[in-house]
């Protein structure tokens, strides 16, 4: 079974957010980037099935700049047997992304597409369902538990009334959620094992993709700042407060 992984190279979640001094955006320059935690998630995930023998193939696929090699590279130190890159300098919306992946999909014919369920960037949690629908291949959002076995993969995912468990035929679309896994650190020789391991770039203009836009960032300003605490004296100042100047009470 081969496995398709797309990984997306985001802001550091460690590190603070910037906007552009004409809120166009968030300011990229000199900062350290890395792979959405999502995608992280799905990549570690695809590894363990391969080291479970389900699947015997995992391709790392990332849409962005040059720099986006990194990303991939980190992704192959995890596990993965190789990496494509489509390079393009434009900022992806969901729908766009998922036509470019389907493109790819439609040239690695995996048996499985598994990726974050989001991109901690712009938190559209989009590209995967709308990737599914282009495919026409069924989808299972969220999981926090992937099992496959006799050409169907079992998901559970998180609901607010618990636990749902869904079964899908393969080929399929799964996003994976924060408690699937644990990602690994990838040691230094597979680092050093990641460098000789094949990496495929083509141009986004050579998938034949019709890129359109449908979304338009208006203005991205930071969030307000939080106004100093206050001490109170007593339990009935807190009261008092709460009723008379916060109006909660």
């Amino acid at each position: 079974m081969k496995i398709l992984t797309p990984v997306k190279r985001v802001l550091d979640y460690n590190v603070k957010a910037r906007v552009k001094a004409d809120q166009s955006g968030v300011d990229l320059a000199n900062v350290k980037m890395s792979m959405n935690p999502f995608d992280e998630i799905a990549v570690e995930e695809a590894v363990r099935l391969k080291e479970k023998g389900v699947a015997s193939e995992v391709v790392a696929v990332s849409i962005g700049v040059q720099q986006c090699q990194e990303t991939l590279r980190t992704a192959l130190a995890m596990g993965a047997d190789k990496a494509v890159l489509v390079v393009t300098d434009e900022d992806l919306e969901p729908l766009n992304a998922a036509k470019a992946l389907k493109a790819v999909v439609e040239a690695q014919k995996p048996d499985m597409v598994l990726m974050g369920k989001q991109a901690i960037d712009g938190d559209n949690n989009a590209t995967g369902q709308m990737l599914a629908a282009l495919l026409g291949w069924p989808q299972a959002t969220f999981a926090s538990k992937v099992e496959v076995e006799g050409g169907k993969a079992r998901v559970t995912r998180e609901v607010d009334g618990g636990l749902q468990t869904l079964e899908v035929d393969l080929p399929a679309v799964i996003t994976t959620d924060l408690r699937l896994n644990e990602p690994r650190y990838a040691s230094l020789p597979n680092i050093m094992k990641a460098r000789t391991k094949p990496m495929e770039t083509r141009q986004l203009a050579e998938l034949g993709v019709e890129l359109k836009p449908h979304l338009q960032v208006l203005k991205v300003t930071e969030p307000p700042k939080r106004k100093a605490g206050v001490k109170v004296e007593s339990a009935a100042d807190l009261v008092m407060k709460l009723k008379n100047e916060a109006g909660v009470l």
